[in-house]
């Protein structure tokens, strides 16, 4: 089996050697680019399975990096920031990163967090050929063994085997994190569920850390997505709680 790469974007030598030597140990072999040009330059040729990416970088923004970057490659893109502001958590999260870590940042949280990556989906070619029951949420069947389309009302309805939303009838672009929230919330329909247990199921991991805002961030985008095409409203915050899928 081929070993896995990972292109660290940092111009920081201390921070970028801490990732490389994590990832080392994870199994990864590490190309460590110090500017937005080489990053590009460097995810065009190596075809990384992993990017780390900083935000803060010498020439091209890493916001940029990280479009231009997803433009090339289904690979999976974590940024690793010194910038807390939510539009930069909202920005990144939305060109195309699966997740956002805060420096300073704890070796076994970037760890976790990669592994819990290399667990999900990376396209809609691996996806998983079975899916959860749809519960209270109307099923529409479909093609295939095990096929089950989620119907959550007023036209929005989930492939969780196609990894497919549409509106209507309308195709609708998410990232795949966001996809994972929405089947999620769609296989429990009308049950509270806590941002916790969406970072542990999405993630397929038993850590969680204490800061649960990354759900939010992806969840603001996914509802704007939505609404791009309805108005009508399928995912509720419930204050203190959690978040509960009703049908629209």
């Amino acid at each position: 089996m081929d070993r896995r790469t990972a292109l660290v974007v940092e111009d920081d030598a201390d921070i970028a050697s801490a990732i490389e030597r994590s990832l080392v140990l994870a199994g990864f072999e590490v190309t460590i680019a110090t500017t937005g040009e080489a990053a590009i330059t460097e995810a065009s040729s190596l075809r990384p399975d992993l990017v780390t990416l900083d935000l803060s970088l010498p020439g091209v923004d890493g916001l940029e990096v990280c479009r231009r970057i997803r433009a090339l490659s289904d690979c999976y893109i974590i940024v690793v920031s010194a910038r807390r502001d939510e539009v930069d958590r909202l920005t990144g999260l939305e060109v195309g990163a699966d997740d956002f870590i805060t420096k300073p940042f704890s070796v076994r949280e970037l760890q976790a967090r990669v592994a819990a990556l290399f667990r999900r989906p990376r396209s809609r070619l691996t996806a998983p050929t079975t899916t959860r029951p749809a519960d209270a949420v109307g099923a529409v069947g479909a093609a295939g063994a095990g096929r089950t389309v989620l119907d959550c009302g007023s036209g929005l309805e989930v492939d969780p085997v196609a990894r497919e939303v549409t509106i209507h009838g309308t195709p609708v672009e998410l990232t795949r994190t966001e996809f994972d929230i929405l089947a999620h919330l769609a296989g429990r329909p009308g049950v509270v569920v806590g941002r916790g247990e969406v970072l542990r199921s999405i993630w397929s991991t038993d850590f969680v850390p204490e800061d649960t805002h990354n759900v939010d961030v992806h969840l603001a985008n996914l509802r704007r997505k939505l609404r791009r095409h309805s108005s009508a409203r399928w995912i509720h915050t419930v204050r203190g709680v959690g978040l509960r899928l009703d049908r629209g």
